[in-house]
């Protein structure tokens, strides 16, 4: 594998929400090879409100709406209940902190482990940084 697609959090583009990745206003897509973490675009959110805590519905619409990216892993400081659902579809990095750049910068180095995972399928493990 030589690249994988990243989509972090962000209502800002500078820090991480303190909501759920769900509840994010937007997403910044990133490149991150074993090298370098590339800036490709940022995209809006454009799924529904939850109707109920965990909606199943909401979790649907992200995921659709990430996978039309191509993305792989989703990186943010808060996972809700739903990460049981987007855990099969992605790989989940919980970040620490507030400030993208930090994490981010550790994104590259981490690339052989995030690889790994995305391959482990629906038995992937939450990475944490």
């Amino acid at each position: 594998m030589e690249s994988l697609t990243v989509a972090v959090a962000t209502d800002d583009g500078k820090s991480f929400i303190d909501r759920h990745f769900g509840d994010a206003e937007k997403y910044y897509i990133y490149r991150l090879t074993s090298g370098s973490l590339e800036f490709v675009k940022k995209i809006e959110n454009t799924t529904e409100e939850e109707r109920q805590h965990a909606d199943p519905v909401k979790a649907k619409g992200v995921t659709g709406m990430l996978k039309e990216e191509n993305v792989q892993v989703a990186v943010s400081k808060v996972f809700g209940p739903n990460i049981k659902r987007i855990k099969k579809k992605f790989v989940c990095v919980a970040a620490p902190g507030q400030v993208m750049e930090v994490v981010l910068s550790e994104l590259p180095h981490r690339f052989h482990e995030l690889a790994a995972q995305w391959e482990a399928g629906e038995n992937r493990e939450i990475v944490k940084l």
